[in-house]
């Protein structure tokens, strides 16, 4: 498996993920024009100089080595909400003051805002599932964060990531279909297309600015807000480890969270790590050469618009030495050469005895999944 930056020729790949990926997967919509405009802004994202998050946004696709196929995709927002607005539901607790003291009550109300303007956003998370195997929806999900180990400079303070509200086997929302009433009587996939694709004035025409009280829901709509769809769940999981909270922002048609995090507080951002890379003809590690084998680690180059990564338990970092040591046939696939910068990130965050030693002046970079957000 490699992870790579996406390239037009894999368009019909991703048409296709769009398609099986199913409705409240917003980030990819079925839309063939759209998606290959989305190709376009990622190449041209890899391939700019950057000193600051912009309008950047980075799509990754998930290859496998020996067919070709392409097994998932994930991707980056750089700064979301700045070419068209982030709007989400925030939670707010309501606190009513008759002149009674005795009879005060609180109640929770939804109130439209825009609080996440220009922080990084993680999206896109696709894992096909005729491809569904050990470590890749960990690779697909930590690799990103890893990239922003790499290129701390394309990316804001604070990184945050929609997950996927709850739906039914026929993408029906309980949320939506209580709000729609309201505001849209519109389907949940119809409402989403015309979201996602920035049809002008859609929010403000449809969902009020006014609050919304959960009291006047229906129970399975206030039952799901804040809660995320079943496939959602493992990588909602993986992101709290990561060190990612919700702070009672929710999405406005399907009452998902919003979860964010500093990005220097990521643990995958921590724990990323510089070396240099040293090559080995033999398949195993040759036993002079000692160091710490990785028994699972995501190993890349450090590039940008040329970079590769994959997991691997083929791997051993030299400490001693600040290196990495890979099968020259594995360093091919990643396109490092013998003495290459290359990073490594082992994916059992408690083996920080293993890490490689940090460069000189290097600070250090700051349940399976199965589809996500």
């Amino acid at each position: 498996m490699i992870i790579r930056p996406i390239a037009p020729g894999d368009l019909d790949a991703l048409l296709q993920i769009a398609i099986e990926s199913g409705p409240g997967f917003t980030s990819l919509m079925p839309d063939r024009d759209a998606l290959s405009r989305k190709i376009d802004h990622s190449v041209d994202s890899f391939a700019r100089a950057v000193t600051k998050s912009g309008d950047e946004h980075y799509l990754f696709v998930l290859e496998d080595s020996a067919t070709g196929e392409i097994m998932g995709t994930t991707g980056i927002e750089a700064a979301a909400g700045v070419s068209r607005p982030l709007v989400h539901f925030r939670r707010n607790a309501v606190i009513h003051h008759p002149g009674d003291r005795h009879k005060r009550r609180t109640e929770e109300s939804l109130t439209r805002c825009q609080y996440y303007t220009g922080c990084t956003e993680v999206c896109s998370l696709y894992l096909r599932p005729g491809f569904r195997r050990a470590n890749a929806g960990k690779l697909l999900s930590r690799v990103r964060f890893l990239f922003m180990a790499l290129h701390p400079e394309r990316f804001a303070d604070t990184v945050i990531a929609e997950m996927r509200g709850v739906s039914d086997p026929a993408g029906q929302s309980p949320f939506w279909d209580w709000l729609k009433h309201h505001v849209a009587d519109l389907d949940f996939m119809s409402a989403t297309q015309l979201a996602c694709c920035g049809k002008s004035g859609f929010i403000e025409r449809f969902i009020p600015s006014t609050p919304l009280y959960t009291r006047q829901m229906t129970e399975a709509a206030s039952a799901v807000i804040g809660q995320v769809h079943e496939d959602t769940r493992p990588a909602r999981h993986m992101l709290e480890r990561e060190g990612f909270r919700h702070r009672g922002f929710v999405d406005l048609l399907d009452g998902g969270p919003t979860l964010e995090c500093p990005r220097s507080e990521i643990a995958s951002v921590r724990n990323t790590c510089l070396a240099e890379a040293r090559l080995h003809a033999e398949k195993e590690r040759p036993e002079s050469e000692g160091g710490t084998a990785c028994k699972s680690a995501i190993v890349a180059n450090t590039g940008c618009s040329e970079f590769r990564a994959t997991v691997t338990d083929q791997a051993w970092q030299i400490p001693e030495t600040g290196s990495v040591m890979m099968s020259a046939r594995l360093a091919r696939h990643l396109d490092l050469g013998d003495g290459s910068s290359a990073c490594c990130l082992p994916l059992n965050h408690g083996s920080r005895h293993a890490q490689v030693r940090q460069q000189p002046g290097h600070k250090p970079a700051t349940e399976e999944i199965r589809y996500a957000y």
